[in-house]
Order: structure tokens, then sequence, then C-alpha cells
């Protein structure tokens, strides 16, 4: 399995050059190796701006899923809805802490439990 992970710092999705960018390097990977999987860290604490980064990640590279992090905190996550509709991508990872290791599945009986609660 090989995995390559790229941080643009999240506010950077307004920038077509970085977007252009990141769309070429799917295309040179994709020439030496499948693409399986292509997942959006979102912060749990992001707002509406999460969903305009979504779409513009979504349009240049194409996403498979999303992993919602920061969620340890009194963050809801509720935008990972208005994500899951619009693009049609489910959650897959949710952050717990800030360790590897506080990666966990998305559990979406728990998710809801925890905006009701």
């Amino acid at each position: 399995m090989s995995l390559l992970s790229i941080d643009t710092a999240g506010r950077l999705q307004n920038k077509a050059n970085l977007m252009d960018e990141l769309g070429k390097i799917r295309r040179v990977t994709e020439k030496n190796l499948p693409v399986d999987e292509v997942l959006l860290v979102l912060d749990a604490v992001t707002g509406q701006n999460g969903m305009a980064q979504a779409k513009v990640f979504a349009e240049a590279i194409g996403i498979t899923g999303v992993v919602l992090s920061k969620l340890d905190g009194s963050a809801k996550g509720g935008i990972v809805v208005s994500v899951q509709q619009e693009l049609g991508v489910p959650v897959k990872l949710v952050g717990l802490g800030e360790g590897p290791d506080d990666l966990a599945p998305f559990d979406p009986e728990g998710f809801v439990d925890g905006i009701l609660a």
C-alpha cells in the first residue's frame, strides 16, 4: 500500500494555482499507481468554509471520503452532514485527539447521539 499526504493549510482552496497543482499531482500519480482513496480532512470546528473547501477540493482532485478532525472538543461537526449530502461522500474517520492513534472509524449513530446530546 502506498500513501501520499498533502497538506494545503486548508484555507488555500481559493488559490487556483494550488488546485491546478493538486490535480496535476493526481494525474501524474495515476500514471504509475492506481488512486483508490482521496480523503479530505476537515476540522470539526470549520463552519461553512468547510463546505466551500470540500466543493473546491472535490472539483480539483475528486474525493472519496472525509476525515473529520478535532471532534474531541466542543465541536459538533455538523458541516459533515452538508458535505455528505452535497458531495455524496462518506465520513470515513474522525480525529478524537492529536496523535495518529487518535483516529477512529466514523460511527454514525454515535455522531448523531453527540449532536443531539
